[in-house]
């Protein structure tokens, strides 16, 4: 910690969440010299079991938060991916070498819960965390900021953060109503661990079917590591919410064979664990309002689209944490200098799943056999070699860090 940071009294922020951001920032902010305090609205512990891709500058901030030597060990790497008609019968097959390469040497593929997991036993002895506990009301004045808990207690901090995901509770306390922020694409997606190794999936191996407007995938890695993921094109979202994950799945995916039936029938006994929700992003002017700030997905929903948000939430905590370490107790300069730099890749994140969306949920059959084309055309060296560079060139470490 650099002189700025040490001041007579150590500064104090409230993290609003225990998700990856939340986990995240509260380990930086620590790690900067500020006293720390997490509330979360749920009981306890959650974890989710879709795969996140730390690469760029995700991985850096892993590196940087001391957590990428537990990361590494549950590292599942690539897999062979086979793409499959609507009856599971294969079509082709996409070499986990492939994929491999194109990511590169710093990169990670690990499953949301376990990096959860090494946030919480990094912050776990450190930042004390209640759980249960929702913000009621915010305060705030020229030098502090002041929050009323579910609890009926109050709590006073330099800084508060919201980290509390793409319905922030924060963000509609400060800035004002979701629906002033939030851009709804009119898809769904579902995303969840399996209790039972999909029979019909080859062991160390996911199938993907793509088809006009939806996409599902099952990923066989064994007992503890498989999973699922469905997203689908609808004109009502929240609709669809309503019916809840198993039957809105099995209506639009109950169609399918292979490793699907099975995948579907576990996520009807079971589907607490599922993470189902449309697809949106949040776009604001400003993530910070005086001494209140929002990362994550509570600022910057990219939507899983862009494969980016755990990199970015990373990276965002990362980078609060070394502005407050340089700037003090000087919030607003901090929260300044923290977020331009920040802002020219959230952009790109959101542009390019904008233009995924095509890839995962395709308008037409024609679209269809176009993006089998390309992907078939990837496995040729020379444009195995291009793809290569663009990933990259796409995820490449700069001097100056977001």
């Amino acid at each position: 910690m650099n002189g700025a940071g040490r001041t007579a009294r150590a500064g104090r922020v409230i993290v609003v969440g225990a998700g990856i951001a939340g986990l995240a920032t509260a380990l930086r902010c620590h790690q900067a010299g500020w006293n720390v305090l997490v509330v979360e609205r749920a009981p306890g512990r959650r974890s989710s079991g879709y795969l996140v891709n730390l690469l760029g500058y995700g991985y850096d901030a892993a590196d940087r938060l001391g957590v990428l030597p537990e990361l590494t060990g549950r590292d599942i790497g690539a897999f062979t991916s086979v793409l499959v008609k609507a009856d599971g019968r294969p079509k082709f097959a996409v070499p986990a070498e492939l994929a491999q390469s194109a990511l590169g040497s710093r990169a990670i593929t690990v499953f949301r819960g376990d990096l959860e997991s090494a946030l919480f036993e990094a912050v776990r002895d450190i930042v004390p965390i209640r759980f249960g506990t929702t913000v009621h009301t915010v305060t705030q004045s020229a030098d502090e900021v002041e929050v009323v808990l579910s609890d009926g207690t109050s709590e006073r901090a330099d800084l508060l953060v919201g980290a509390d995901g793409v319905h922030s509770g924060v963000r509609e306390l400060v800035f004002g109503p979701e629906t002033d922020f939030r851009v709804d694409f009119r898809h769904l997606v579902a995303a969840f661990p399996l209790e039972r190794v999909p029979q019909d999936v080859p062991e160390g191996a996911g199938t993907t079917y793509i088809g006009p407007g939806r996409t599902a995938a099952v990923i066989n890695l064994g007992p503890g590591r498989s999973s699922a993921f469905f997203t689908y094109r609808d004109a009502d979202p929240e609709a669809e919410l309503t019916k809840g994950p198993g039957r809105a799945l099995t209506t639009a995916f109950g169609d399918l064979g292979g490793g699907v039936p099975a995948v579907l029938r576990q996520l009807a006994a079971d589907p607490a664990d599922a993470y189902f929700d449309s697809v949106s992003q949040i776009t604001m002017d400003s993530w910070s309002r005086g001494r209140v700030v929002l990362v994550g997905d509570a600022a910057w929903c990219v939507t899983l689209f862009a494969g980016y948000g755990a990199a970015l939430a990373l990276t965002g905590a990362d980078q609060l944490g070394a502005a407050l370490e340089a700037h003090g107790r000087d919030v607003p300069s901090a929260l300044t200098h923290w977020e331009k730099p920040l802002r020219t890749e959230v952009r790109k994140r959101q542009a390019l799943a904008r233009k995924g969306m095509s890839q995962y949920a395709p308008p037409s059959t024609a679209h269809v056999l176009a993006r089998e084309l390309m992907i078939r055309a990837i496995r040729l060296p020379p444009l195995r070699k291009l793809v290569q560079r663009s990933v990259q060139r796409a995820n490449a470490r700069t001097t100056d860090r977001p």
